[in-house]
């Protein structure tokens, strides 16, 4: 099983000791250089031992300069999303307040499906797993969802207490989350496509899968596993991509900040997650319609059962998609696969 951690936790990752965190405070509030032996006096410990932290994050791609007589300045960060990176910017009451890390697993939700199993859902709602790489990463109807790294793979425990009927909703506000967060932190518009993708033009960047534990009228936990391409190279997505995919860097031309990224995604949810909780349901329908690259489009409709074409003219208040038929009649879609004709 990998080891997880929660603060920065260095401890956890090569060997490192919990003080390297302090050690980057140290790095981050000095004006130019700090000595070695100033650090090793306010941490309480030994100049060697200062220097073998400093070590351990260069090992973890912390740029870290050195200059003899007057000691050493923080230049760069890794682009990792190492808990303490992501708390830089992170201001919430309860979402991802407990953050798990992980280098490389097969699945963020399997982990969060295994702590709901007899744990407290109380306690771990708003708890973020993260994984910089996932080798068995799942999307809907059990497909396989490449993870590689440079992605933002992440799974969120939640205990709603929202009625059963609105839970799709959730789902709405995290699409939300995430559209508005990259075009905050880009400024490139992304849409959702219904019921949980999202796309930059014409190309999918990212996607989102709720997993649901309920009871005839009790909801236990639900995880939301979300999946963005942020800093993927091309090389690394998979050649047999049915649906156009891109990245945000590829979009963008530049690096993205995924730990400042995903602070602002886990902001924006937060807030629109304690709107359902207050019963603010048309709020996030009416923002999730501004955003939607389906309604008003002429749709194919692929369920395990039928297919059938049409016009996506509406969303209900449960999240059902509307469509009005080829033949005038209204269907209202539940689930299933879609195609913009």
């Amino acid at each position: 099983m990998p080891t997880a951690f929660r603060t920065c936790g260095i401890q956890e990752v090569k060997g490192l000791n919990v003080t390297a965190e302090k050690i980057i405070e140290l790095l981050e509030g000095a004006e130019g250089f700090i000595s070695g032996e100033r650090m090793a006096e306010k941490l309480d410990m030994s100049r060697s031992a200062v220097w073998k932290n400093i070590g351990e994050l260069r090992n973890l791609g912390y740029l870290i300069e050195s200059v003899k007589g007057e000691g050493y300045r923080l230049k760069s960060r890794p682009d990792l999303l190492l808990p303490c990176e992501v708390n830089r910017f992170l201001n919430t009451e309860f979402m991802g307040k407990r953050i798990d890390y992980y280098d490389t697993i097969d699945s963020t939700t399997k982990v969060a499906r295994n702590m709901c199993i007899g744990g407290n859902h109380e306690s771990l709602n708003g708890t973020v797993i993260i994984a910089e790489e996932q080798t068995g990463g799942v999307g809907r109807l059990g497909r396989a969802w490449s993870s590689p790294r440079g992605g933002l793979w992440i799974s969120i425990i939640l205990k709603p207490k929202i009625d059963m009927g609105h839970l799709f909703t959730v789902t709405m506000a995290a699409s939300i989350a995430i559209a508005r967060a990259i075009k905050r932190e880009t400024g490139i518009g992304a849409l959702i496509k219904w019921p949980n993708d999202i796309y930059i033009g014409d190309r999918k960047v990212g996607g989102l899968l709720v997993e649901i534990s309920a009871e005839t009228d009790k909801i236990n936990y639900c995880i939301i596993g979300i999946g963005i391409d942020v800093n993927v190279r091309q090389e690394d997505f998979p050649e047999d991509m049915v649906t156009p995919i891109t990245s945000i860097s590829a979009e963008t031309g530049n690096e993205i900040n995924r730990a400042a990224l995903l602070a602002r995604i886990l902001r924006g949810f937060e807030q629109r997650y304690k709107l359902l909780e207050e019963e603010e349901y048309t709020s996030i329908i009416t923002e999730w319609k501004s955003l939607s690259l389906t309604l008003d489009k002429r749709v194919q409709i692929k369920t395990l059962k039928k297919a059938y074409t049409g016009v996506a003219i509406d969303i209900d208040e449960h999240g059902a998609l509307i469509i009005r038929k080829d033949n005038g009649k209204i269907e209202r879609c539940i689930s299933g696969d879609i195609i913009r004709l």
